[in-house]
């Protein structure tokens, strides 16, 4: 039984390291402690911390994924149906962390060609963007599905989380990133903005990981 628990607690933590190491996989991209416009500081970052920023997709992408023991367990009383379904979201969204930030390694690669030949930065990254943003555009219908589908099962005591697990699942400070990010100025704006979404699965796996800290069944 103790074995049992030290690996569903080793996935949640693995999962929020697999957080921390894409966070920092953004601030290859985008961190200067003097300008504060993304995509300028990903036009202006070294070719080392392009190839470093990359290589933690990769490595985040399997930490999350092995996070998915520990989602997995707390699923357990959940019907079939819906497990899977949760399982399959999660899997999927995690997987797209990875690509998502492989497509921002065409931006920053782009905007760094820019700044080399006196290009214009805006029409130099603007398809690398578009790319960005389509695959984002695949992935919101899956979290809207995993949120409607998880938050339920949560709510309804379906699950081994309690139910106050709903407010660190990543739904509400997701939607309320644009009005977040509106507020925030200098190195912060570029630190919390920058490593969003990274943060609220950080956010969700400590919490996870705590909420089923004693759990055995």
């Amino acid at each position: 039984m103790k074995n049992k628990q030290f690996w569903i607690r080793l996935s949640g933590i693995l999962g929020a390291i697999g957080g921390v190491v894409l966070f920092a996989g953004d601030m290859l991209f985008y961190y200067d402690p003097v300008n504060y416009n993304l995509i300028e500081n990903m036009a202006n970052t070294s070719g080392f911390r392009i190839v470093a920023s990359a290589i933690a997709a990769l490595i985040a992408t399997w930490l999350y994924l092995a996070g998915l023991i520990q989602i997995n367990f707390a699923l357990r009383p959940v019907k079939s149906l819906y497990k899977n379904i949760i399982l399959a979201c999660f899997m999927a969204i995690f997987t797209a962390y990875g690509i998502v930030h492989g497509a921002y390694v065409a931006i920053a690669t782009s905007a760094k060609l820019a700044v080399t030949h006196n290009l214009e930065l805006k029409q130099s990254v603007d398809l690398a963007v578009q790319v960005s943003q389509t695959l984002r555009f695949i992935v919101y219908p899956v979290f809207a599905l995993l949120s409607v589908v998880f938050i339920t099962q949560v709510w309804n005591r379906q699950t081994l989380y309690p139910r106050w697990m709903v407010f660190f699942y990543p739904l509400l400070p997701f939607l309320g990133q644009f009005v977040i990010c509106q507020h925030l100025t200098g190195s912060v704006k570029a630190i919390i903005c920058g490593g969003y979404l990274n943060l609220l699965l950080i956010v969700f796996f400590t919490v996870s990981t705590i909420a089923l800290w004693r759990k055995h069944n």
